[in-house]
């Protein structure tokens, strides 16, 4: 009885999105319903977008403990994969776009406002900053003798002579978070807030590059910060789009959704309670084992604080 109960629940879940294929008049109404995130009622047409759930105010005195904590998120791992997942232009029903996507997407098109530079949100980067870090254009030492004699390079001469390296969607495996941890002394409880989301990927300046004797550019494998966004500004889009549900391609289950109920794998790597900057590789050096029960010991630390706040 339980599993036909659950098997009812999760189809529930899904006849929002399910019924807006199974009663569009073509493919391509449908195709045009799903890109305004519209659906089909009857001979009614309903707006789907949706306002993510308030956060609600949060008075400082109200907080009785707090900690900022920076992650890691590999999206090589099997329960990180739905942020990976691309397919926007699959089957009909299964439309999706990677967390990173959707970011640059929401970046490069003015939705997201709030890009900045680094984790600390000083340097806010336009539309065609973001394109600069992504693509870097190389111009072989031929084309530049010929622009040198003062003749301009044919349309040919451009393909031929013009290399361009880009960090694409499918190289961008890895993510950072910023968040708060805090006890909300008002209800009891112990609560995360996401306050910053970065995309890492390889240098496209470094990519390709290599040293005098042919051997690749020490570094050149590093990934490097893309951009930082921050994350309350970003909540309605992700709020919006949906990630790969394997079980069930009709349920409906947002990035917001995923990102505040914390359903993915991480590696903490940075506190505000560690040592110097709180970098856990900087007073860890060189020792894998250590830094990983160090970045343990902190997430221990963040559940003690629940149980402290009855000492209190």
């Amino acid at each position: 009885m339980k599993k036909y109960i659950s098997s009812f629940l999760v189809l529930v879940s899904g006849f929002a999105f399910s019924q807006t294929i199974l009663n569009a008049s073509s493919p391509e109404e449908f195709r045009k319903m799903r890109a305004e995130n519209k659906m089909k009622v009857g001979d009614t047409i309903v707006d789907k977008t949706v306002k993510p759930l308030e956060y609600g105010f949060v008075d400082e005195k109200d907080i009785l403990k707090s900690m900022f904590v920076w992650e890691v998120i590999d999206m090589n791992d099997k329960i990180n994969q739905p942020f990976y997942y691309n397919n926007p232009d699959g089957l009909l029903s299964s439309e999706t776009k990677s967390l990173y996507k959707l970011l640059l997407d929401g970046a490069l098109n003015g939705d997201i406002q709030e890009v900045y530079d680094d984790e600390n949100f000083v340097q806010r980067l336009t539309p065609e900053q973001i394109k600069s870090r992504l693509v870097d254009v190389r111009v072989d030492d031929e084309a530049i003798n010929i622009l040198n004699s003062g003749r301009q390079l044919t349309e040919q001469e451009k393909k031929e002579l013009t290399d361009i390296y880009e960090t694409t969607t499918e190289k961008v495996k890895v993510l950072k978070v910023f968040g708060m941890w805090f006890i909300d002394k008002r209800d009891g409880q112990l609560k995360y807030r996401p306050l910053g989301i970065a995309a890492m990927g390889p240098d496209p300046k470094l990519i390709g590059r290599t040293t005098p004797d042919g051997q690749p550019l020490p570094g050149a494998d590093e990934l490097i910060d893309l951009f930082w966004v921050y994350y309350p500004n970003a909540r309605e889009i992700l709020a919006n789009n949906y990630v790969y549900n394997r079980k069930n391609t009709s349920a409906d289950l947002s990035f917001d959704d995923l990102i505040n109920a914390r359903r993915f794998s991480s590696v903490i790597f940075k506190s505000s309670t560690g040592l110097g900057d709180g970098v856990i590789k900087d007073y860890i050096p060189r020792d894998a084992d250590e830094q990983m029960e160090e970045s343990d010991r902190i997430k221990a630390q963040i559940l003690q604080m629940e149980n402290d706040m009855w000492n209190y």
